[in-house]
């Protein structure tokens, strides 16, 4: 097979293809997103018809995937670590219903907050769903990682967790690929009603996925992916998992290493390894990226006097943000060089693209609010919450996909206001549509201003699915027709779009501005 040069997304969407799936489901969220993209953009998707479009949000996605699965084929869902969290309903009742095909869920967590509201770990999802998890160490192993984990999802008939993070995900490497796998032929499942979860077979099934855990343990303990390497000082034995391990090993070069170490990759983690390392050392030091998870479930697992157990709750290694070599190195005593810094700059502060349709839209949101120093604007996620920050300075929160209508609600709510929600075309498709039905529902006066640039502009101008009807979905979700307004936010028009924001404003009920122009980067743009 032909060696490739892939990012570590990249890796498992080739893995993936070659271990025959039959569809890809995803959300576009960074770090995770050229997984999917790499898919779509393989010759090998469509002589093979695979499914690669994108989902309206990660729930529906999950959803879709495993519909495939029971459908008896091979199916990938793709997400960030946050994006978990609305697929959370999906992802804990996948692991009780099983699967049939093979479900490989590829999380993407982002340790050190790049471009997230959080470093929430995934392993401790998947621990609580109580289904596997596979961690890769670099770019190959996520390659082989993706492949096994198909295997393992039908061999055990559960969904498998693939847990990489930023790092790992936007490394370059060259892969060596296995044999192409054909993809499964349709097969229903031989028992439809792991699929009914009814309590009368939920009960069932939850009974099953109990009695599979010790078959998980005993798997986790045969993986190859959990390996100890001896070494001749064992004043200190290393557990790493994941991208740790290669920093372990960039910082103990050499076979044998100068410490023994553990390499973690599947879990749930190698108890009878772990004791066997613990038994001849002083002590521990566990390295991973991310929460301490590991480091908790080890402390379990030995007696509370020995050996000492290190890591990130006894500030050995920093809490917070991404594990790196030199805080390995500082760990084990051992010299760092001083890390050269570039002459100081000025500090830039992240500013919308010139020529940017939000930059006017939230200037006339700006004007027509200025009279109302009680009000409030409430942001989402996108490109337009850099309005923020200077020189805009507008919006007043930014918490999580969805959360501007509803917050805007509560706010209302309170008795507070005028209360204005700024959300964008994908994001009010992802998770604004159920919460703008809320507000309909209760006809709370508020101002729901949708920034429609054609496109999922910040993870790179992915598809919306609520292109060019997003008026019609507000009316059908029960907005009156004659407050929905569709505005061009262009300098020319400014004026006549604050006259009919502040129309909207003194409604007593819901209403809609859709802000309406396509964004500078755009494909229509470029054409």
């Amino acid at each position: 097979m032909s060696n490739l040069l892939l990012l570590g997304n990249e890796a498992v969407a080739q893995g993936a293809l070659d271990a025959g799936i039959s569809g890809a489901y995803a959300y576009p969220g960074t770090p995770s997103t050229e997984i999917m993209e790499h898919v779509q953009r393989s010759p090998e998707s469509v002589p093979r018809s695979i499914h690669s479009r994108w989902s309206a949000n990660e729930k529906t996605a999950l959803e879709a995937a495993l519909g495939m699965s029971y459908a008896g084929k091979r199916a990938l869902a793709c997400m960030k670590h946050v994006g978990l969290n609305v697929a959370a309903d999906i992802f804990m009742n996948a692991a009780v219903t099983g699967t049939n095909g093979g479900l490989v869920v590829a999380v993407a967590d982002d340790p050190s907050m790049h471009s997230s509201q959080n470093e929430q770990d995934s392993r401790i999802f998947s621990a609580f769903a109580q289904t596997l998890t596979l961690e890769p160490c670099d770019v190959q192993e996520a390659y082989d990682m993706t492949i096994a984990a198909f295997a393992l999802s039908e061999a055990l008939e559960i969904p498998v967790v693939l847990r990489l993070t930023t790092l790992l995900s936007h490394s370059r490497s060259v892969i060596v690929r296995q044999p192409e796998r054909e993809a499964n032929q349709a097969s229903l499942p031989e028992d439809a009603t792991h699929f009914m979860l009814i309590p009368l077979y939920a009960r069932k099934n939850w009974k099953r996925l109990i009695e599979k855990q010790e078959t998980f343990r005993e798997q986790s303990e045969m993986s190859a992916f959990n390996t100890l390497l001896d070494g001749p000082d064992h004043s200190v034995g290393i557990i790493a998992t994941g991208v740790a391990y290669s920093y372990a090993r960039d910082c103990l070069p050499g076979t044998p290493p100068a410490h023994p170490i553990l390499k973690i990759g599947q879990y749930p983690i190698p108890e009878k390894a772990i004791r066997e390392l613990a038994a001849s050392c002083e002590t521990l030091l566990v390295l991973e990226d991310g929460a301490p998870m590991v480091e908790e479930r080890v402390k379990g697992v030995l007696p509370a006097d020995r050996p000492v157990v290190k890591g990130r709750l006894d500030g050995t290694l920093p809490r917070c943000g991404e594990l790196t070599p030199d805080a390995i190195a500082c760990a084990l005593g051992q010299p760092t060089e001083p890390m050269i810094r570039p002459q100081t700059l000025p500090v830039r502060m992240p500013r919308l693209c010139k020529g940017c349709p939000h930059v006017e839209s939230l200037g006339f949101v700006q004007e027509a609010m200025a009279t109302f120093p009680d009000g409030r604007v409430f942001s989402d996620i996108g490109c337009y919450a850099l309005g923020l920050l200077p020189p805009i300075e507008l919006e007043g929160t930014c918490v999580n996909m969805g959360s501007s209508i509803t917050m805007a609600k509560g706010f209302r709510d309170a008795g507070l206001g005028p209360s204005v929600a700024v959300i964008g075309d994908s994001t009010f498709a992802h998770s604004g549509m159920t919460a703008l039905l809320d507000a309909v529902f209760e006809q709370t006066s508020i101002t729901v201003v949708i920034l429609d640039n054609g496109t999922v502009a910040m993870t790179g101008w992915q598809s919306s699915p609520v292109a060019g009807k997003i008026d019609r979905i507000c009316e059908g979700l029960g907005v009156d027709r004659g407050q929905i307004r569709t505005l061009v936010p262009l300098a020319c028009n400014h004026d006549s779009n604050v006259v009919q924001l502040r129309e909207a404003l003194a409604y007593e009920g819901v209403s809609v501005i859709i802000a309406q122009r396509e964004c500078v980067h755009g494909e229509g743009a470029k054409r």
